[in-house]
């Protein structure tokens, strides 16, 4: 068992923290509190690969494993948490396309995904339907042979009414998993529209909307997969959205560590500095020991995911449970340690501590991730 990087690896994590600190990191408090969302910044990820990074080169993606996916949104995320979040998202759907689309439909929408040209959202909540996903409402009438006819509403949505594409989850069956289908479509489809962006504590260069579907009427070419098969698709995307946003903790968090450090020694009180103390250090050595900790589990879920095993979705539930957890209390603590500075948002500690709260709730709520961990660990008792 090889804890190291490669040559590869390094060199794929050094370009994206040069891009990262050079391109994104400036500007980050800047599109937080304005609201902004930087396609043109993304467009630049994108230049570099990052926009459908787990996608096969023979489909125009950059090949890269789980693994090495991982390390590049911990780099990107070290600068900016939520710009990095969407950007996770495009990625998710990226590689759903280039799993379950057909060839014909992988030629119509992967280029412009993988040039960040399409910029793409993942449809899955609803206002009556967060964990228990499969009793989602939103309805896809088949319309004869040709076409699907949407209603409905999505929830929560990153990228809503920024975004081109929209993969929506939608029933064209019976009540259940089984009822439901994947159709993608695309934001100019009549009867589309979205709510006003909402107010959020965090993730602001990005926006938040609900998706609404008025009688959308999107040829049967739209959709991805078997009918029925929807639900099976929104879930096998998880487990690497899961690590996804787990490694975007990761690189929050050490930035905050970063910051924390550079503070305490030049922080004084009592005629020396603040980091001669030992109740300090102590918080130090367990921020630095829990970051370790859970970039371990990230990364030997990412492995896990990357061979095929059979306990990728166990190891990818622990990852984002601890990970998310346990970098937004280092967040935290990283605040403390800047008493009343760790307050006002020209130390930017308080942006990571909002970016990173969601971390928790979306891709399934830690509350979720600790269900699926117990039915797996029952399962196998």
């Amino acid at each position: 068992m090889d804890f190291e990087l490669n040559e590869t690896q390094r060199a794929l994590r050094d370009t994206a923290r040069e891009f990262a600190q050079g391109e994104w990191a400036p500007h980050a408090a800047a599109w937080d509190a304005g609201g902004v969302f930087p396609a043109d910044a993304l467009r630049a990820a994108c230049g570099l690969g990052f926009g459908a990074m787990v996608v096969p080169e023979a489909l125009g993606g950059t090949g890269l494993s789980r693994l090495e996916a991982a390390i590049v949104f911990e780099e990107l995320a070290a600068a900016d948490p939520s710009t990095t979040g969407f950007l996770t998202i495009h990625n998710m759907v990226a590689w759903m396309i280039a799993r379950y689309a057909d060839g014909a439909q992988q030629a119509r929408w992967l280029p412009g995904i993988v040039s960040g040209e399409t910029f793409v959202s993942y449809c899955l909540t609803e206002p009556g339907a967060g964990s228990d996903a499969a009793s989602l409402a939103t309805r896809a009438a088949a319309q004869g042979n040709t076409s699907y006819r949407l209603t409905g509403q999505k929830a929560f949505i990153s990228g809503g009414g920024a975004t081109d594409l929209y993969l929506v989850m939608a029933r064209t069956g019976g009540a259940g998993a089984g009822g439901i289908s994947c159709i993608a479509v695309p934001r100019e489809a009549a009867g589309l529209s979205f709510g006003k962006p909402e107010k959020k504590l965090g993730w602001n260069s990005q926006p938040t909307a609900i998706v609404n579907f008025d009688g959308v009427v999107v040829p049967v070419e739209n959709r991805v997969g078997e009918e029925g098969q929807g639900f099976r698709i929104a879930m096998s995307a998880l487990d690497g959205g899961r690590i996804n946003i787990a490694a975007c903790s990761l690189g929050g968090a050490r930035t905050c560590l970063d910051l924390a450090l550079a503070h305490v020694k030049e922080r004084r009180a009592f005629g020396r500095p603040i980091a001669d103390f030992q109740a300090l250090q102590f918080k130090l050595a367990d921020m630095a020991t829990e970051l370790e900790a859970a970039r371990l589990m990230v990364h030997r879920a990412a492995a896990a995911l990357d061979a095929g095993s059979h306990e990728a979705t166990q190891r990818s539930a622990m990852a984002k449970r601890y990970a998310t957890d346990t970098c937004w209390h280092i967040c935290d603590e990283a605040l403390q340690l800047h008493g009343g500075y760790g307050y006002i948002k020209d130390y930017q500690v308080e942006r990571y501590l909002r970016d990173l709260r969601v971390h928790r709730i979306l891709e399934g709520t830690n509350e979720i991730m600790r269900v699926i961990i117990a039915r797996k660990l029952l399962e196998t008792a």
